[in-house]
């Protein structure tokens, strides 16, 4: 059937398939709800999204490197019960998406996950080039992630996986789009162990839960239909970057669903990896 636009658009909330609860054309709360504030320095709202967890992998690895001023409670946003509409949630991010950071050592907040991960870098000196030209190199890895993603998850991956309908026209054109990022990866990491040369930096840090996941099966269950098997270098930089300690912590903050030993709801200390997964409460309940 072929779709014609109406002369002016209105909102049909039932059109929305998976996530029509959760998505609007207005911005602002819905309702009052102050946010949870814990002891550390740096306050976490998120849900282990690809891009939420940019942000745990980013302070997993800062804390790895020695940085004590990054110990930070994350608290779990869960998007489909609305909680990123709640008016103190809406304080720190009036995008109402996850990840949303709050320092409170500078009383300043952070939203958009690129954003936080710049912040972060800046703030610690930390995997991000001082140099120049490394700088804007590992820059133009972070933003060419940022502008990318939103073809993988919101083109390919709605229309191949979560929306109500599968159409033919969609699909093929992201995936299209998904392959060619994945052939300009492919290409830069022939060449280079990391995305901007030798070393790690936010932009691996950033791309890896979005396009490693994607390569490893663990989004989209695409990874036969789009072949990513044939992207060795890809999938040589996932592994690499999949098999560090930090991203093994980093990856299950805030995750609310899978194996229940892949989930730690809320992260408040370090030994929370090792008491507070899903798995160890039911044990203890």
């Amino acid at each position: 059937m072929t779709y014609t636009p109406p002369k002016k658009w209105t909102w049909d909330a039932e059109s929305g398939g998976k996530f029509a609860s959760i998505n609007r054309p207005i911005a602002g709360p819905t309702h009052d709800k102050e946010l949870s504030v814990g002891k550390h320095p740096l306050q976490l709202y998120s849900l282990a999204t690809p891009n939420g967890v940019k942000v745990t992998v980013m302070l997993e690895e800062l804390l790895a490197a020695g940085h004590t001023g990054a110990e930070y409670d994350a608290w779990l946003i869960n998007i489909q019960e609305g909680d990123q509409f709640s008016s103190g949630f809406v304080d720190v991010n009036p995008n109402s998406k996850i990840p949303a950071l709050l320092d409170t050592t500078t009383g300043t907040r952070v939203f958009e996950s690129g954003a936080i991960l710049l912040y972060l870098a800046e703030k610690f000196g930390a995997f991000l080039p001082t140099d120049p030209a490394g700088r804007t190199e590992a820059l133009n890895w972070l933003f060419w992630l940022q502008g990318s993603a939103p073809y993988l998850g919101g083109g390919f991956g709605h229309f191949y996986a979560y929306a109500p309908e599968k159409f033919e026209y969609p699909i093929n054109r992201f995936a299209m789009e998904a392959k060619r990022h994945l052939d300009v990866l492919e290409r830069n990491l022939s060449e280079r162990r990391y995305l901007a040369g030798d070393d790690y930096t936010i932009a691996d840090i950033a791309t890896v839960p979005w396009y490693g996941a994607l390569v490893k099966g663990l989004v989209y269950d695409a990874a036969e239909f789009l072949d990513v098997a044939r992207y060795e270098n890809v999938n040589r930089w996932t592994d690499d970057v999949m098999a560090r300690p930090a991203y093994k912590r980093g990856k299950i903050v805030n995750r609310a669903w899978g194996e229940p030993q892949e989930q730690l709801h809320e992260r408040h200390d370090s030994s929370d990896f090792e008491t507070k997964t899903q798995d160890k409460i039911a044990q203890d309940s």
